[in-house]
């Protein structure tokens, strides 16, 4: 325990910490308008397609398909025609924010850890949720497993997500890695969001090694976001000529930037809106 304290003493920096006050700094200024929620369900809001929900959109005349137990008797007695009630559908807006903090996440050559911004940029997208009036989860992915904060609504829940980011990221910090993949979270994932709602999860390029067959039953019936967190070397690597040794072997020579264009159009293949997030994006 101690030597644990003392090692995420020598790492106390901006970048390298994440801090809850930092994400918690990242909401944005209140807007005087809302979406007003349909039901009183956590996280429903109402949709501007035709559906079952509660909110009255038209009264019409009856067409071949319609559903019968939706006949307006009031409008049908005045006109003498079959009328039915057409209403709004309730849209669930849960959303689940995926932080990935296994090992392949703790570097970083610019300022921050390619972690660190990948839970900025989720910290944005979760306050915009909550202003909204959608509900907001979390998933902290580490090398031992997943973490999970459930469903809620409003600041309170979104001071404890930033929280629980900064708590996971300081394990994360200090513990000893091993390969891990995603699939076992993503599986998980699937039962915390209802068909509907929508999941962003921040890794990086080479974070989503055999994880398909996972992120295409996640994206079924959800929108599934992934943000792909890109690092300075990547997108502007130095012109120089740099030499990189492992041990008795050595390499030597140029750097080319990354082309994230091939990955982009496979997960697109699958369902998934994929985006990069470039490192400017999360100053």
């Amino acid at each position: 325990m101690v030597a644990a304290a003392r090692n995420l003493a020598t790492l106390d920096h901006p970048g390298l910490r994440l801090t809850a006050a930092e994400l918690i700094a990242r909401r944005p200024a209140p807007h005087a308008s809302r979406h007003r929620p349909a039901s009183r369900r956590a996280g429903a809001v109402p949709a501007r397609v035709a559906g079952q929900g509660m909110d009255l959109r038209e009264i019409r005349a009856f067409t071949e398909g319609d559903d019968l137990r939706r006949i307006d008797p009031g409008a049908t007695a005045r006109t003498g025609q079959l009328h039915i009630r057409s209403f709004h559908e309730d849209r669930d807006d849960t959303t689940l924010l995926i932080a990935d903090f296994r090992h392949l996440m703790l570097w970083g050559t610019g300022a921050a850890l390619r972690s660190v911004r990948g839970a900025r940029w989720l910290a944005q997208i979760g306050w915009q949720a909550v202003a909204r009036g959608g509900s907001v989860a979390l998933m902290v992915v580490g090398d031992d497993g997943p973490a999970l904060v459930h469903a809620g609504l409003g600041a309170m829940q979104m001071q404890a997500v930033a929280m629980a980011m900064a708590h996971g990221h300081d394990a994360a910090l200090i513990r000893k890695p091993h390969p891990t993949g995603l699939g076992p979270a993503l599986a998980q994932a699937r039962r915390m969001v209802p068909p509907g709602g929508q999941i962003h999860l921040a890794t990086g390029p080479d974070g989503l090694t055999d994880a398909d067959a996972a992120l295409s039953q996640l994206a079924r019936g959800r929108r599934l976001h992934l943000h792909l967190i890109l690092d300075p070397l990547e997108t502007q690597p130095p012109e120089m000529a740099v030499s990189v040794s492992h041990g008795q072997t050595a390499r030597h020579g140029r750097l080319t930037a990354y082309d994230p264009l091939p990955l982009l159009a496979h997960l697109r293949g699958f369902g998934a809106e994929p985006a990069t997030v470039l490192p400017d994006d999360t100053d």
